[in-house]
């Protein structure tokens, strides 16, 4: 096993408050394309569809829960998004967020300086 990578996870609890965790995803060494020389990998998770994803300058939204079960990737600008509980976090290039408030309450986001744009994987269930 080699280091870890961390990823920010946004979920619902019980009551249907969201909240933020930093979660870490086991790496293992692979020579996952050989003769290319080995890399880390973690495990697959099955994903349904991917689509790009931008914010135009001026857009935000108070509360709304997440589509379906999505890995969110930012490739460019930043994106504030927050909690119902109003904890607040701002998302930069290469950032990722684990996103499964499915229910409840749900999250804001706005997106910080202009437009952001961001790839999403729509995770299997």
């Amino acid at each position: 096993m080699t280091e870890m990578v961390t990823c920010t996870r946004l979920y619902a609890d019980e009551a249907g408050e969201s909240h933020f965790e930093d979660v870490k995803i086991p790496m293992s060494s692979v020579q996952y394309a050989p003769p290319a020389p080995a890399l880390d990998i973690s495990a697959p998770q099955e994903a349904d569809a991917y689509f790009w994803f931008r914010f135009p300058q001026g857009w935000e939204d108070a509360a709304h829960p997440s589509p379906r079960r999505q890995l969110f990737v930012l490739l460019e600008g930043q994106v504030e998004g927050w909690t119902s509980l109003g904890e607040t976090r701002v998302f930069s290039v290469g950032d990722r967020l684990l996103m499964e408030d499915t229910s409840g309450k749900g999250h804001g986001a706005r997106p910080i300086g202009g437009e952001a744009l961001a790839v999403v994987i729509a995770l299997a269930d």
